[in-house]
């Protein structure tokens, strides 16, 4: 098995997204039905994920459920520029029900639970390019955003077809986010 980098920028956009979806048809992307997911974030007893930018949650998405971990952030993983490329391990649960349980286990085990970040996504795939995704995210309290996201092998020239999406779609100038969500949120509640 080969492990896939996920390498992704997150820009927030002024509006709610919509004026980019004739522009992502244009351009030869198809939507997805928006979804509704809910993440419960967590962090170890004895590392701050906070201040090493890592993720562990549990999401849920309708019947879909999974455990996904990203290892902390570096200067290598995250580039001044806010493009992030992560190795991400994802553990698929057989049904979303089973995020409950996943929830149960990590406070079982002692991991502290962070905060829950519900979001509506829409998702864009363009047919040429399935390791490309473009998604538009409405985060409950703290905004919409739009994250580009390229998986691959390697992180080679990931970084730059990210760039030319951006372009493609005009958002260049929008305000990159060099935060995770469960960051964003967090701070909305303090």
């Amino acid at each position: 098995m080969t492990d896939t980098i996920e390498v992704e920028r997150k820009r927030e956009l002024s509006d709610d997204g919509s004026a980019l979806a004739p522009v992502l048809a244009q351009l030869g992307y198809v939507a997805f039905p928006p979804v509704t997911e809910t993440d419960t974030y967590y962090s170890r007893p004895d590392v701050d994920f906070m201040q090493t930018v890592e993720c562990l949650r549990v999401r849920r998405r309708g019947e879909f459920a999974e455990i996904t971990y990203k290892p902390a952030s570096t200067a290598t993983t995250h580039t001044a520029d806010d493009v992030v490329s992560k190795v991400e391990t994802n553990v698929i649960l057989s049904e979303g029900e089973q995020a409950y349980t996943a929830e149960r286990l990590l406070t079982f085990i002692g991991m502290r639970e962070l905060v829950r970040v519900e979001k509506t996504r829409t998702i864009y795939r363009h047919p040429d390019n399935p390791g490309v995704t473009v998604s538009i995210d409405t985060v409950h309290g703290a905004g919409t955003f739009i994250e580009t996201e390229v998986n691959r092998t390697t992180a080679e020239g990931a970084a730059e077809l990210v760039d030319h999406i951006e372009r493609q779609l005009g958002i260049s100038e929008c305000p990159t986010v060099a935060i995770p969500y469960r960051d964003i949120v967090l701070g909305q509640k303090e």
